[in-house]
């Protein structure tokens, strides 16, 4: 049986409460805005035509049909043969805004409203966890493997760069580093987290590379780090003695 459309007459304007989280001028505080309008608001998934399945014996092979009766589900799949290559190669769910950002992207997809959260459930059980809200526009949100797993199973998300934890985790991970001496945390831009670390002057800079090796590589080892944080990029700063 057909479930209910939620969204029956929906015409794909860009709603007021998500103009708002978008125009937020500040990207980090942009993309707390806009996660916490995708708890209870809509977006538009993108169902796009694809290739035939081709020819089984001489026969055109049959499409394999799955409907569920619920709309929303049905899209989401069909959204997810839409994925996106990141600029670090990862794939993402795309999402939109608005039907007039959906053509800007593809304008042979049609638009399917659903709620942000069943977006989020979509994209987590792929293999990456992402979502591009507006891939098309003039700034696109990248919602990051823990803020979509938050989305997706109604929990809360805290920013990387507010999570007082995370700069103690980060420190340990220092120990030893006897140039680098201090760290702070901001909204990434080629990643979710920006990590400034501290360096101390008289670093050459195959020793500066060196050494921000090993830091990556530590960073990467600690799990709980991982469960916090999506993606990390280092950004070494002078600092006179």
């Amino acid at each position: 049986m057909l479930k209910p459309n939620p969204f029956a007459g929906d015409d794909g304007s860009l709603l007021p409460s998500m103009a708002t989280a978008l125009a937020t001028a500040d990207p980090g505080e942009r993309l707390v805005a806009v996660v916490q309008e995708l708890r209870t608001g809509r977006v538009l998934v993108p169902v796009v035509a694809h290739s035939h399945p081709g020819t089984d014996g001489g026969e055109v092979a049959a499409h394999e049909k799955q409907i569920s009766g619920d709309a929303q589900a049905d899209a989401t799949s069909s959204a997810a043969s839409a994925l996106l290559r990141t600029e670090d190669g990862r794939a993402a769910l795309p999402v939109f805004s608005s039907y007039d950002q959906l053509r800007a992207w593809r304008a042979d997809a049609r638009p399917v409203p659903v709620e942000g959260q069943r977006a989020a459930m979509s994209a987590a059980a792929e293999e990456d966890q992402l979502m591009v809200l507006d891939p098309a526009g003039e700034a696109p949100v990248l919602v990051g493997r823990v803020a979509v797993g938050a989305l997706a199973t109604d929990s809360d998300w805290t920013p990387p760069w507010v999570d007082q934890d995370l700069p103690v985790l980060i420190t340990r991970s220092l120990r030893g580093a006897k140039h680098l001496i201090g760290v702070a945390l901001e909204p990434g831009r080629k990643a979710e987290l920006k990590v400034v670390l501290a360096v101390r002057a008289g670093f050459d800079r195959q020793g500066l590379e060196e050494e921000l090796a090993r830091v990556s590589t530590r960073l990467g080892e600690i799990e709980e780090l991982r469960t916090r944080v999506d993606s990390i990029e280092l950004f070494p700063t002078l600092v006179a003695e």
